[in-house]
């Protein structure tokens, strides 16, 4: 079929590019990325310094891309955060769910009702799954990271540490299409509000006024959250599991508050992109390892 061939590939890829969309090869008729993984990289080329991974690699430069799509489907990704975007993407429940679960188009129309904002005219495209994909711009000097499920449920964010399947591309359960070519508009200000960094959170601000927690407690709980935030893709769980594990020892030596704890961690586990049932799940393994071989006794040994 034509519109599998290379070359429509690479015409889709260099009409992202010419938005200033840095793109990157998948697999072909697959979400994920082609490129090599650390444990294999040859330490050439792009990675002649070091390994560089897809976000590092993405690229607008049209030399590349056609080297790169000149002889292979590859489907194409698109890098939002060195792109300067923010992409919105509205799932649809999977097959196996409720019968009465709504969509993501649906629980984010409802989002805007509740706003008391109209659903933003922005670029859009239809995934292969049926969803839809809103691409906005992202305000200068911000650095949104990914989201899953903070704005409701069937509703995840790609941003820096992110990407998205661009249009043109395809799966075998459909095509990645365009549905309205407008381009990208300003992430609105409300939407921003609800996804932007809360750098002061309530568990920060209990700690901070709690005559219980030392000094090192405290900038252990704030050192930990913000390592969790800016945990890389693929990283998140295992430095959200590491940062509990970390902060256990101060619940069991009277220090910090488990409670407090949790909700702080829970907070960064979430804007860093994993679902809210995750990061409990994740929190309470690392507390209770940590809680249980730690002790007032092991502090002065």
């Amino acid at each position: 079929m034509t519109h599998h061939a290379p070359t429509a590939m690479l015409s889709a890829a260099l009409q992202a590019a010419e938005y200033g969309w840095h793109v990157f090869p998948l697999r072909p008729a697959d979400k994920r990325p082609a490129l090599h993984g650390e444990a294999v990289c040859p330490l050439i080329g792009d990675c002649a310094g070091g390994h560089r991974k897809w976000e590092d690699r993405a690229t607008i430069d049209p030399d590349r891309i056609r080297r790169a799509w000149a002889d292979h489907p590859f489907n194409i990704g698109i890098a939002t955060g060195p792109s300067g975007l923010l992409v919105v993407d509205l799932d649809m429940p999977k097959r196996n769910s409720s019968t009465d679960t709504p969509c993501g188009v649906t629980t984010f129309g409802a989002l805007c009702e509740r706003a008391g904002q109209p659903v933003p005219a922005t670029y859009r495209t239809r995934t292969a799954s049926g969803g839809h994909h809103l691409y906005f711009t992202t305000p200068d000097g911000a650095r949104l990271g990914n989201s899953a499920g903070r704005l409701g449920k069937l509703i995840d964010t790609r941003a820096h540490g992110g990407y998205v399947v661009a249009a043109g591309s395809f799966t075998a359960t459909g095509p990645y299409t365009i549905t309205d070519p407008t381009p990208p508009a300003p992430l609105p200000e409300w939407l921003y509000a609800l996804l932007a960094p809360r750098q002061a959170s309530r568990a920060l601000t209990a700690v901070a006024a709690s005559p219980r927690a030392s000094r090192y407690a405290a900038a252990a709980l704030r050192a930990e959250t913000a390592t969790v935030r800016s945990a890389p893709t693929g990283q998140r769980d295992c430095t959200l599991l590491s940062a509990a594990r970390a902060l256990g020892r101060f619940i069991a030596w009277g220090d910090l508050d488990r409670a407090v704890v949790e909700e702080a961690l829970q907070e960064a586990g979430e804007s860093a992109g994993l679902s809210a049932r995750q990061c409990t799940s994740t929190v309470r393994s690392g507390l209770n390892w940590s809680i249980a071989r730690n002790s007032p006794q092991a502090r002065t040994a």
